[in-house]
């Protein structure tokens, strides 16, 4: 098997690759994980890797006063994108997507964290998002995006109109989590204890809906992934 290389851009270290690094290592790809507050991104390449993948964090596309490495992160997006090299975005990773293709990220019309499946998109021409008909994905995002142009919609919810979009085979945007682990899912109440807290969300439900979600999100994630790792053009 042909090894390719893959670049995960880390902002927080337990939201990984998560479910998704097990099938990446067993297609081929040899990861190394980029974090956002140890690296100069500017030095970066933004073509070198096979495959870049931009995580999700707590932080804003807006912040960049406050956190220059999204200015860093914008910067080499927009070159990336711009050689349609193949591209993956998870929640913020999403957001710093569709900002780097021109279009406005904002706060969301309320904090949006739970378990809940997508409205998928009639995108009858792209498959892989199919996998996730009637499965409840994480949500944990207060921002939202409009649709870049030329990107086609793959799935939204009532709170959300833009949850997912693509760009041809090789670039797509997920503003869910289907990484998610259920067996590493108390790092997330954890690590977010103090935004449950300020958002009135209740930790207990959350870690009773991963019990009764996760597995069924892992197994479809995995699929997901495969389809679209099969349709990707180096």
């Amino acid at each position: 098997m042909t090894q390719r290389t893959l670049q995960a851009i880390r902002h927080v270290g337990f939201e990984d690759l998560g479910s998704f690094e097990a099938p990446l290592r067993a297609a081929g790809y040899r990861i190394e994980y980029i974090d956002a507050a140890e690296r100069d991104l500017s030095q970066l390449d933004p073509l070198a890797a096979d495959l870049l993948v931009v995580l999700g964090g707590p932080i804003g596309v807006y912040d960049h006063d406050s956190y220059p490495i999204v200015s860093d992160e914008l910067q080499l997006l927009r070159a990336r994108l711009a050689a349609d090299r193949p591209t993956l975005g998870i929640c913020l990773g999403a957001q710093l997507m569709a900002a780097a293709l021109g279009a406005r990220v904002y706060p969301g019309p309320a904090k949006e964290i739970g378990w809940s499946p997508l409205d998928l998109a009639p995108a009858a021409e792209y498959q892989p998002l199919a996998a996730l008909n009637d499965v409840a994905v994480l949500h944990w995002h207060g921002d939202t995006f409009d649709l870049p142009q030329g990107c086609t919609r793959l799935a939204s919810t009532s709170l959300c109109r833009n949850q997912a979009f693509a760009r041809g085979p090789n670039v797509l945007a997920l503003q869910f989590h289907p990484e998610a682990r259920g067996d590493r899912f108390e790092q997330w109440l954890l690590g977010h204890a103090s935004e449950l807290a300020s958002s009135g969300i209740d930790p207990i439900t959350l870690r009773r809906d991963a019990k009764r979600h996760a597995q069924a999100l892992e197994r479809a994630a995995a699929v997901l992934l495969g389809d679209w790792l099969a349709q990707l053009r180096h």
